[in-house]
């Protein structure tokens, strides 16, 4: 069973995609009808599994013609090597944008 942290619980009015099994956010969950029907489209991604979940989440978000925003600072991995080739090599291949969390936070938009 999946628990969310203390500190980040789900707020009143909060999304939570459900049905989640495989690496990608989108691949069978509702979190893609969810999305459109709040009328959303970008999408800021940060989170444990750099090369495969993040990464996963992120082009299948592309394809399906989201906006997509890497926080290169908010993800993680087993070890450096696998960051450093999604933050460098991957990502910008197919990504939108990619902000440390102090640029997202101090971006207008944000």
């Amino acid at each position: 069973m999946v628990e969310f942290h203390p500190e980040i619980q789900p707020q009143p009015g909060d999304l939570i995609a459900q049905n989640h099994w495989t690496g990608s956010g989108f691949a069978n969950t509702d979190l893609d009808f969810l999305l459109r029907a709040h009328n959303i489209d970008h999408i800021i991604i940060a989170g444990m599994r750099a090369n495969t979940c993040i990464d996963s989440t992120a082009r299948y978000g592309v394809e399906l013609g989201y906006h997509v925003t890497l926080i290169k600072d908010g993800i993680a991995a087993f070890n450096w090597e696998e960051i450093r080739v999604t933050v460098e090599i991957t990502f910008p291949n197919y990504g939108h944008a990619m902000l440390t969390t102090e640029e997202f936070i101090n971006s207008p938009q944000s």
